[in-house]
């Protein structure tokens, strides 16, 4: 008979603080530990460098996915690969955002996608969506998740700087555009501080939110009750992008 993996047993092997006796206690925003399997199989699939296990590029790759993880699925007070009291994190050289300036702007993607546009130009507005509307909308646009990896690593630590790709594939509609089962990928570049115990305590990102967005708008709008689909499949809930 094949052996149940327990619960202590479990690991992911590209993100840390997810499984084990030191995760007893933590709350997770859902409730359990997310389930990456999907994302992690389209991360395999399309990734374009094999980083060698114990490398610097592997750690650092770790190391994002992990603070994704723990910045979208934990409470702060569980945070173990990021330093709650003085994380700071800002986006194309706009002001550096606390955990509670992130909170406040809707959590995760809206502070990724931060843009000071005029109103009637923003093809996504973070000021109108919440942390559970740009979420939905983000899992049914890109069902297989959103995946991540490293492509370069130039220094580190204590200030980490790598170049990045992000991918996933338009199968669901986005604000109205249909799905049209394209690759959507963007390139940036990152800087990362962490302290003595390889926790992030600061992270500037640097990328065209345009290169992303445009993508996803390609197609006519459509009308009706398609345009207005919101899936809420407790999977995509609870998977990661990344």
């Amino acid at each position: 008979m094949e052996k149940m993996e327990s619960a202590s047993e479990k690991t992911n092997k590209y993100r840390s603080f997810m499984y084990g006796e030191g995760e007893k206690n933590t709350k997770w925003v859902s409730g359990a530990p997310p389930n990456f399997d999907i994302v992690d199989k389209l991360f395999e699939e399309g990734r374009t460098k094999i980083w060698e296990v114990g490398s610097l590029e592997e750690k650092v790759q770790n190391l994002v996915k992990t603070m994704e993880m723990e910045l979208f699925h934990k409470s702060p007070q569980d945070y173990k690969a990021i330093d709650a009291t003085k994380f700071a994190f800002s986006v194309n050289g706009r002001k550096a955002l606390t955990l509670e300036g992130i909170r406040k702007m809707g959590g995760g993607y809206n502070g990724f996608l931060q843009t000071s546009l005029p109103e009637e130009l923003r093809l996504y507005d973070p000021t109108k969506e919440t942390t559970e509307s740009s979420h939905r909308l983000f899992t049914t646009t890109f069902p297989r998740g959103f995946a991540f990896e490293i492509l370069q690593v130039y220094s580190g630590p204590p200030v980490i700087a790598y170049k990045f790709r992000h991918w996933a594939y338009m199968e669901g509609p986005f604000l109205g555009h249909p799905p049209t089962g394209d690759l959507v990928e963007f390139f940036g570049c990152a800087i990362f501080e962490v302290d003595e115990q390889m926790r992030v305590i600061k992270v500037e990102f640097f990328y065209d939110r345009g290169e992303l967005l445009g993508a996803l708008m390609k197609g006519s709008k459509l009308e009706g009750s398609f345009a207005d689909m919101k899936l809420g499949c407790p999977v995509l809930r609870n998977s990661g992008f990344r």
